[in-house]
């Protein structure tokens, strides 16, 4: 059903010349991240590399593409994992992700405070 209401709105964007808003939801990010990221990167920080935190400086440093879109450059990351970060892209669907994405720009935008 999810699908269709997606496929249906991609045509009338299409149909009517505009995109369509999907907005992601950080508080089910938030509940994401608490299941599944928490245990390495509690408050923004990293328990495996102390350099590659989830704070804004390190995201920009860190992240490829991070200044051309900071969500999808996170989403990217969490989906396919990178050095001892493992994928989560066949672990979360992709509503997820975004969702902890959001979440995780969300209170690096904010400090993690």
């Amino acid at each position: 059903m999810r699908r269709l209401f997606s496929l249906l709105a991609l045509c009338v964007a299409l149909l009517f010349g505009t995109a369509p808003a999907f907005a992601a939801d950080v508080a089910h990010g938030a509940q994401v991240f608490s299941a599944n990221c928490v245990a390495c990167h509690m408050g923004g920080g990293n328990v495996v590399n102390a350099e590659r935190t989830l704070k804004a400086e390190a995201l920009e440093a860190y992240l490829a593409n991070y200044s051309a879109g900071h969500e999808a450059a996170i989403a990217y990351q969490v989906t396919n994992g990178k050095n001892a970060m493992p994928a989560f892209g066949g672990k979360l669907s992709e509503t997820d992700i975004a969702d902890v994405a959001a979440y995780v720009e969300d209170s690096s935008s904010k400090g993690w405070a």
